[in-house]
């Protein structure tokens, strides 16, 4: 009670003209949440009300209130906050199929998280990307691998999103019987996959199979399972309703699955009800609709509306009363109103944020997530080509993605501190062989990679090495600057602070001057990275530029120069919010790139090639349109054609070759597969990506990550990427022969399963225990994935051909045995019947157990049948 009155008092200082009119019982910690959010709500008026509503919401001084920004992001690590753990991007990690691993990369994220809201606030800062409220995980499903966003998903099945999902939330929210560690959400409901170019107005009509056998599960279990405590309503609309205000919907997340937190808006998908789907008049009416529909919060600008809303009588208090009182009970239950000395959470350190420990989980992560695809024994020797003999004299490292750092991260990331890129994880792996490289490509036409422009290549008015900058103590570049000097280069990054003491952060700027000397003449492409605001001017004509406060972005133009020539630039740079961040780029012509990795290519005794996508290809909604992408979605499923010819060409050397793939999305690598040596997809694998992709390569630690997505041979094999429709889409429902399939990885053991135990039948609405006994028949220790499916023999609706019901990684030393036990819940055994209603109907199902998906490729699995007898029985 005495911190109640301290906290009191100071309040009552800060307000002291309010406080005969204010009760602030509020803060008593004693009372019920639901009581402290009655006294709080019911004294704000109806447009502080509203206000409250926007992510952008204000303090409000009389009532004690602080300003809140509830937009954060945590997808695979803290994003947009400066440094930070950068863990697997979540299509990565959920190769891993480790759902403890989940749970604790998860809950590492919420330390960090939770310190760095502690230290943001500590400095006075509750902006964009410092609250506790994060817009993670995505749980929708991956079904076609043209989506561009796919790589933010955990793959294409409902079951495993489910249960991966569920142990993220859990890890995001923390176990507190009283407290929240920080608010997960479940994004984005729901029937949203793309294409991104049209998700802003496309109308989702999909059959109520394929809504809750496919769409909806991961979902469910998100909220029933995990607890989620908020949920963001898609853009598109589905059944002709707005996600966002979608009555159907609504019904489904709190009457029948008993959802009781917020729901937030996707981003400005508000205004797209009047905008781009002709479902409201103005913004006042979407703004009106969306509520009575259950969405509380808007991330936008409309919601402001509202007030306009409530003069025309669209909307009534009560309304807004409903969902306040859910936005402001999440608050309560984050401790935002409590004393920090009684929230556990609010005690982590700042110096938990990219600690060693954490590093050494996101390598367990990065290592526990690499697939083995491919890896065929040499010509004339007993032994396959990985892993490779730590005795080797040279080794070419060779590709666009082998010294590219972004190449790790995928998108929604934090700023690693030290990220391992593939060479320089084999270079320290490799103390005594030699490590040639060459990049060879580019990523993709017109996608370069970009390197800081080093100071022997820039000169300043009076000739001297370097860049003349000058520094304002405000974001505008107004009056005169507190400082000039002569920088090296413009490679800077400062996280959220000012480059000097004596600048304030949030409320700096720079105008860099200087000259450009190219060293050859040619087409370059000079290019920038940084955030928010800046422009770059090259002979008078402005040529870059970046305006967001979210994320630093790499862009980039071609130019001609000419070796020796000066050219003048000016780089102006505002930071008025966020992380500090500049740099300016440039890729020197080299006609001769693949020619100089075919040279190394055949100076060393092996090659890794390292090839793929990044996220300046695949990603949100992007401005971006080379062969194979477009809008941020892909094409075709083939690698860039400036990829694809580096990769014949070093294959021509006759050399062993192992293709490294780092990417998001399924690869048509039809060729590779043919023709190359040894092929490992290492996704995004994060700042530790180099570490585990050499500790991989070099056998001292075995892979045993499963793909989670099925690998097409084209686009031929899908059906129109617009089309919501399951038929023939993810190994649920395609007949055809992938190239490889969902629930397939390699490993450089082996493994046997027998004695399979369930019985062969059972009651419909009865639980069945199922057993195996898993061997390590090989040489090496190593981890399995036991994956259980099932077929449904003889339905009444078209059922998957098979489906994932159950997985467990395991360890086991060679020659040891485990056995492994599941037990298969009535829903599993459940279908969206002909009346469309879930029922469990009686009959014949197939259970398979093993080691991939049965009758695929590389799977070694038993199985057994079992009847369920007696009535149908419906169920929730």
């Amino acid at each position: 009670m005495k911190k109640i009155l301290i906290n009191l008092s100071l309040i009552l200082v800060s307000v002291t003209s309010y406080a005969q009119f204010t009760n602030f019982e509020y803060l008593n910690p004693n009372l019920p949440v639901d009581e402290r959010v009655e006294i709080l709500v019911s004294q704000m008026t109806v447009e502080e009300k509203i206000d409250q509503m926007v992510y952008t919401a204000p303090d409000i001084p009389r009532l004690g209130v602080p300003e809140y920004n509830w937009w954060n992001e945590s997808l695979h690590g803290v994003a947009r906050a400066g440094y930070a753990t950068v863990f697997p991007q979540s299509i990565t990690v959920a190769a891993s199929w480790d759902k403890d691993l989940i749970h604790r990369v998860a809950t590492t994220i919420s330390d960090e998280a939770r310190a760095k809201h502690h230290e943001f606030v500590r400095r006075g800062k509750r902006g964009i990307y410092q609250g506790l409220t994060f817009w993670s995980p995505n749980i929708n499903i991956f079904r076609d691998p043209r989506w561009g966003r796919g790589h933010e998903t955990y793959g294409e099945d409902p079951y495993l999103t489910g249960k991966l999902g569920t142990q993220f939330v859990k890890g995001l929210q923390g176990d507190h019987p009283e407290y929240l560690k920080t608010v997960a959400t479940a994004k984005h409901y729901a029937v949203h996959s793309g294409p991104e170019p049209l998700r802003h107005e496309f109308n989702a009509l999909v059959s109520e199979r394929d809504l809750r056998e496919t769409y909806l599960p991961a979902f469910r279990d998100l909220v029933v399972e995990g607890g989620v405590y908020s949920v963001m309503g898609a853009y598109n609309q589905f059944r002709g309703h707005p996600a966002c205000a979608n009555p159907i919907l609504e019904n489904i997340l709190r009457n029948e699955w008993g959802f009781d937190g917020y729901v937030v808006s996707d981003c400005w998908a508000i205004s797209d009800f009047f905008r781009f789907q002709d479902y409201s008049a103005d913004a006042a009416e979407a703004s009106a609709v969306a509520v009575k529909n259950g969405t509380d919060l808007n991330c936008g600008n409309s919601y402001p509306f509202l007030r306009e809303a409530v003069e025309r009588g669209i909307i009534s208090e009560e309304e807004l009363d409903r969902a306040v009182k859910r936005l402001f009970t999440a608050r309560f239950k984050l401790g935002m109103f409590d004393d920090n000395e009684d929230v556990p959470y609010a005690q982590i350190p700042f110096t938990e944020n990219t600690s060693d420990e954490n590093a050494k989980l996101a390598l367990e992560a990065a290592q526990k997530s690499i697939v083995l695809l491919k890896n065929a024994r040499l010509p004339g020797q007993e032994n396959n080509t990985l892993p490779l003999s730590k005795n080797i004299n040279r080794l070419a490292v060779i590709g666009p993605n082998a010294d590219n750092w972004e190449a790790l991260l995928g998108n929604y990331n934090g700023i690693p501190k030290n990220p391992v890129t593939i060479l320089e994880g084999l270079k320290r792996k490799l103390n005594d062989t030699e490590v040639l490289f060459a990049e060879g490509a580019h990523l993709a036409a017109g996608v370069s990679n970009l390197h800081p422009i080093a100071g022997e290549f820039l000169v300043t008015e009076k000739g001297e090495p370097g860049v003349t900058g000058e520094y304002f103590d405000n974001a505008e570049l107004e009056g005169n600057p507190v400082f000039t000097r002569v920088d090296e280069n413009i490679d800077f990054y400062w996280e959220s602070h000012a480059p000097v003491p004596t600048l304030p952060d949030d409320d700096f700027s720079i105008r860099w001057t200087g000259y450009l000397v190219p060293p050859v003449s040619g087409t370059y492409s000079l290019g920038c990275w940084g955030m928010p605001t800046l422009d770059v001017w090259l002979e008078g004509e402005k040529i870059l530029s970046h305006n967001t406060e979210h994320h630093a972005f790499h862009h980039e133009t071609a130019v001609e120069l000419e070796a020796g020539k000066k050219y003048k630039f000016v780089y102006e740079y505002k930071n008025w919010h966020g992380d500090g961040d500049a740099r300016l780029l440039w890729a020197i012509p080299n006609p001769d790139m693949q020619k100089e990795a075919v040279e190394v290519a055949e100076r060393a005794d092996a090659v890794v090639l390292v090839l793929g996508l990044s996220q300046r290809l695949e990603g949100e909604e992007m401005d971006i349109d080379v062969d194979g992408f477009a809008g941020g979605d892909r094409t075709h499923l083939k690698l860039p054609k400036t990829q694809r010819e580096l990769m014949q060409a070093v294959e021509a050397t006759g050399k062993p070759v192992v293709l490294v793939l780092l990417n998001g999305s399924a690869l048509a690598i039809n060729w590779a597969d043919e023709n190359l040596d040894a092929i490992v997809s290492a996704g995004y694998p994060g700042q530790e990506g180099g570490h585990a992709v050499a500790n991989v390569l070099m056998g001292d630690y075995n892979p045993a990550g499963r793909l989670p997505v099925t690998y097409y041979k084209s686009v031929d094999q899908l059906p129109p990427f617009e089309e919501y429709d399951m038929e023939g889409r993810t190994y649920r429902y395609f007949e055809g022969e992938p190239l490889y399939p969902f629930g397939y990885g390699l490993s450089y053991t082996t493994f046997e399963y027998d004695a399979l135990e369930l019985p062969s039948e059972t009651a419909a609405g009865e639980s069945v225990k199922v057993k195996v006994k898993v061997t390590n028949s090989g040489n090496m220790a190593g981890d399995e994935v036991v994956q259980v499916y099932l077929t449904d023999e003889k339905a009444s609706t078209p059922r998957p051909i098979v489906q994932l019901e159950g997985f467990n990684r395991i360890h086991l030393q060679p020659g040891q045995t485990k056995t492994v036990e599941f037990e298969l819940t009535p829903r599993q055994f459940s279908l969206i019947g002909e009346d469309e209603i879930r029922v469990i109907e009686p009959g014949d199902f197939t259970v398979y157990v093993g080691g991939g998906q049965p009758g695929k490729k590389g799977a070694v699995t038993v199985s057994e049948k079992i009847r369920l007898t007696g009535e149908t029985v419906e169920i929730k």
